[in-house]
């Protein structure tokens, strides 16, 4: 009993840090949500409940921003798994591991800069007037300035160059947990390099590119930094939206709502491609299942057909 609650007493401040700093804030959130804004100067009021605010947020005018958002969450998560996967791979099985440390510190560099500086040097680098513009219309690839500033296509850019890095790390310790005698056995056993990686170290990094999934697709939909920045009015996103009604309009109520359902969506995404990959990855589970026959007779020499039958 008292090592018990030793135990316990080890895990209050992690629980009172949970609910002062989450748990709170998201009801508050939530409870604000059911209220109105009173008049013109106030803020928020919740004398009369109702899910009006929840209504308004998924008006026309704000649902195309909820699906630009998921569009832009989706294809920038695809994205950095795309480009971080072979990164990683290649930081766990091909470099030595005495190099290993270097390179992890070159994809920490990113974030020792601050995220509005680190967005603002993508705005100057695909900027009409930029040097990348001036080094394309000089080698001949573009007529004219570069437009891509203040477009859907930069922000992707913007989200990929910033949460590519909690995408690599996952991955690369996922891949470095599987080590090489697991692959080695596979090849003995007559598995090809395509094989192995798919039957065997993917399945083994699965914790590692779930947790390289949720890093990079949570805050990158509540990302509202790299939206203003690269994405202007058509880059538009729903972080953009919560902001501005609690900072600009003062109508915490619609914000609070916008907020909430930003997070249902979230979370019905996430649900939505768990259930996917499990679909997917069923026949692969099917075939690796080992069928146990009828126990062989000891007394004869002979066990009888079909005792062992294993489906690969």
């Amino acid at each position: 009993m008292r090592s018990r609650s030793a135990g316990a007493a080890l895990a209050v401040p992690a629980w009172a840090w949970l609910l002062l700093f989450f748990v709170a804030p998201v009801a508050m959130v939530v409870w604000f949500s059911f209220g109105y804004k009173p008049g013109v100067f106030g803020s928020h009021a919740n004398d009369i409940l109702s899910f009006d605010r929840y209504a308004e947020a998924v008006s026309p005018t704000f649902f195309a921003t909820f699906q630009n958002t998921l569009w832009v969450g989706v294809i920038g998560t695809v994205l950095c798994f795309a480009i971080g996967a072979p990164v990683a791979y290649w930081m766990a099985f091909k470099v030595k591991p005495e190099r290993r440390g270097i390179l992890i510190a070159l994809v920490l560099v990113p974030f020792w800069t601050n995220f509005l500086v680190r967005t603002i040097g993508w705005q100057v680098i695909l900027a009409p007037e930029g040097w990348l513009s001036s080094l394309l219309q000089g080698i001949g690839v573009l007529d004219g300035p570069l437009e891509l500033l203040y477009t859907r296509t930069a922000v992707i850019i913007g989200v990929v160059y910033n949460y590519l890095p909690l995408m690599i790390l996952p991955l690369f310790v996922a891949f470095d947990r599987v080590g090489p005698a697991l692959r080695e056995a596979s090849k003995d056993l007559g598995a090809g390099k395509l094989t192995t990686f798919l039957r065997v170290t993917l399945p083994l990094s699965q914790p590692g590119i779930i947790a390289g999934v949720l890093l990079v697709f949570i805050p990158l939909m509540g990302d509202y930094i790299t939206a203003t920045v690269l994405g202007g009015a058509k880059g538009n996103m729903v972080g953009q939206l919560v902001a501005s009604q609690f900072q600009t309009a003062q109508n915490w109520a619609l914000g609070s709502a916008m907020a909430v359902l930003l997070m249902v969506v979230i979370m019905l995404t996430i649900g939505a491609f768990a259930v996917i990959i499990w679909l997917i990855a069923l026949p692969f589970r099917s075939r690796s299942r080992l069928v146990l026959g009828p126990v062989a007779d000891t007394t004869t020499d002979a066990a009888p057909a079909g005792a062992l039958e294993a489906t690969t």
